[in-house]
């Protein structure tokens, strides 16, 4: 059973998610919290395995609190009603795993919890979109920050690094690059540790902005 904590100002919508995904099949909602202080509270109390954080809330917003809450090891969705670049940007470089509208259906909701337990990324398509176009408007210092960072990589880190940036999973690398999917594992956590990122989509995001795709 995946577990949730439901991060919002707003009663109904609160109710609302708990709603959506106590009604999808093997998703539980373990607690709720109004702002990105009692979310941290709670994460720390409950242990959920994801947390849906709203963006803009009164006191501490989940912008702030997102990295706290990653660094408690639970994996974060940041949902909001705004897909401004701003946000995107700084979830994800917060260590956020996910960015969806309050308005995704309900069904791709609770895919989305599933998708991000598993370790994986998951962005609304208009996020995805407007995040490709902003990696090709970066200069040439940001690409050369990037690659100099990425220069601490081994070789064949670098390679799978790159599949990273490409989005494929641990098993579609595996198999890309004939190795084990335990190896390439390996060799992620190497480089992330490495880097000093939270996750993958953050490494994703360096790899873009080195061009290196």
């Amino acid at each position: 059973m995946i577990r949730v904590l439901v991060v919002d100002d707003e009663h109904l919508v609160r109710s609302g998610l708990r709603l959506i995904l106590e009604a999808a099949p093997e998703l539980t909602v373990v607690g709720e919290a109004a702002d990105g202080a009692g979310a941290l509270a709670e994460t720390r109390r409950l242990r959920p395995d994801v947390v849906l954080l709203d963006v803009r809330m009164p006191g501490t917003d989940g912008l702030t609190a997102a990295p706290e809450l990653v660094a408690t090891g639970a994996k974060v969705i940041m949902l909001t009603t705004f897909d401004q670049d701003e946000y995107v940007h700084r979830a994800l470089r917060a260590g956020a795993v996910g960015f969806l509208l309050k308005d995704t259906p309900p069904r791709d909701l609770a895919a989305a919890v599933r998708t991000v337990a598993a370790g994986n990324a998951m962005l609304a398509p208009t996020v995805t979109r407007r995040l490709i176009d902003s990696f090709a408007e970066r200069g040439p210092a940001r690409r050369d920050a990037a690659r100099q960072r990425l220069g601490q990589l081994t070789e064949r880190e670098l390679e799978i690094v790159r599949e990273v940036g490409r989005g494929l999973g641990n098993a579609e690398i595996a198999r890309r690059l004939t190795m084990s999917e335990a190896t390439v594992k390996a060799h992620v956590s190497r480089a992330l540790a490495k880097l000093q990122l939270a996750n993958r989509v953050q490494l994703a995001i360096l790899v873009h902005d080195a061009d290196l795709l």
